[in-house]
């Protein structure tokens, strides 16, 4: 092997091995949790920002379902400034813009109560897939 292709090697090497690795950036507050885990589950819908509390909510396609979403089991207080902005994964912040767009996409939810006839769920999201934005 000659010089030329040695050091190149080398030089490759050094900047592979310099180069930080990306972890997925852990969430503030976990959606899901041991305790929940079982209760997760995924489905299609659309996220958007609502008028009142909660400010974020995702319509399961398909259905007359809403979930109002929060950050996870941790905030306990259904009206606290969570509602306003909650967590969500990190592969949907830049493509969701609440005042511009709403996003279709597989989302993993993870139900924070009881789900009741004629009323908004709590749920938290814990991630998603096949993003697509709507103006």
């Amino acid at each position: 092997m000659s010089c030329v292709k040695v050091l190149f090697l080398i030089t490759l090497l050094v900047s592979i091995l310099s180069t930080p690795l990306r972890a997925t950036p852990k969430r503030k507050v976990p959606c899901k949790t041991p305790e929940n885990a079982r209760a997760c589950y995924w489905t299609h819908g659309r996220l958007g920002a609502g008028n009142g509390t909660p400010a974020f909510r995702l319509w399961k396609v398909g259905t007359d379902r809403l979930l109002g979403i929060y950050s996870g089991p941790s905030i306990d207080w259904r009206y606290s400034l969570d509602n306003e902005n909650p967590e969500l994964p990190a592969n949907l912040l830049p493509k969701f813009k609440p005042l511009e767009n709403r996003v279709y996409a597989d989302f993993e939810v993870c139900p924070l109560e009881p789900e009741k006839s004629g009323h908004m769920q709590a749920a938290c999201v814990e991630s998603a897939t096949n993003i697509v934005t709507e103006k």
